[in-house]
């Protein structure tokens, strides 16, 4: 099963936004992912609101929201009228996951949770059940182009093993650092949703770059 390609609007070139959108539109990505940060909870500030409501009207396919933010249950509702459709907070962000969760899904979207690169996956052995989509974080979150880290792929497979045994239904996405050298070895490790950034913006043929990551496949990765 291919895996699915979100690229990161985060690193798109906003002087020529149209023409980014439209080049995911037209390519074999499967979402947009759009990082919101705060200036709190990470030491940056994205884009809010109006961004979004942009992105959502020329956009043909999900958008896949990361909020990187304190207190995300005050603005649930406000990202769903944006154009949510994916919706997925920090654990380390929320006092009530549970009840954010749920809150979630009664609004129509999909419900994600990431974890930060500190955080075991063992914090959400009692969670899994109630979200949609669990969000690795394979760099510390706050910028874009950031190096992955090593040992995020480990982390893939306790969470993969956790899934099965759970006999829960949440995709693994990662997001940090994924290229086209570590898309088959994440793939094969359990990954089923890839967060692309520079590694699809900054390259000579962003399309053709989705589709070769799109052909990561679960075989043993080449040493």
């Amino acid at each position: 099963m291919k895996p699915l390609i979100a690229p990161s609007i985060l690193s798109a070139d906003f002087g020529h936004l149209n023409r980014d959108i439209d080049t995911v539109n037209n390519s074999e990505a499967d979402w947009f992912h759009i990082d919101v940060m705060d200036g709190v909870f990470v030491p940056n500030i994205s884009f809010g609101f109006p961004v979004i409501k942009h992105i959502k009207k020329r956009a043909a396919k999900p958008l896949d929201v990361h909020l990187m933010i304190i207190d995300p249950d005050r603005y649930i509702e406000e990202f769903r009228d944006a154009g949510a459709d994916i919706l997925t907070v920090h654990y380390e962000a929320s006092v009530h996951l549970h009840r954010t969760l749920e809150h979630i899904r009664a609004l129509g979207m999909k419900a994600g949770v990431s974890i930060n690169p500190h955080t075991p996956v063992s914090c959400l052995e009692e969670i899994l059940k109630y979200t949609d989509l669990v969000l690795v974080m394979s760099v510390n979150p706050g910028f874009g182009g950031q190096s992955f880290i090593e040992g995020s792929t480990a982390k893939i497979e306790k969470l993969k093993d956790m899934i099965i045994e759970k006999q829960a239904n949440a995709l693994i996405e990662v997001d940090g650092g994924v290229n086209l050298h570590n898309a088959p070895e994440l793939v094969y490790a359990g990954a089923d949703v890839l967060v692309a950034g520079n590694s699809v913006f900054k390259s000579d043929d962003p399309a053709a770059t989705i589709s070769k990551m799109k052909k990561s496949n679960h075989s043993l990765p080449s040493t």
